[in-house]
């Protein structure tokens, strides 16, 4: 199934709960749900800021 932004929103809270009990400080990742997903990449990284906003975790996104 194609992701929503809903299940994106999910999605990336489960990352950061296992980034934070993990030790985990750096994420680099494509544009995630924005290629063949078709969603649009200012509304998912609105979602990831809000998700990581009170985080230290550094987050690098890359365009392949």
């Amino acid at each position: 199934h194609k992701p929503t932004y809903d299940s994106m929103r999910k999605s990336l809270e489960a990352m950061k709960s296992h980034c934070l009990n993990n030790g985990v400080t750096d994420i680099s990742m494509p544009r995630i749900g924005c290629g063949l997903d078709g969603l649009d990449w200012n509304k998912v990284s609105a979602i990831l800021g809000e998700v990581f906003e009170d985080t230290d975790i550094k987050i690098t996104v890359y365009t392949l």
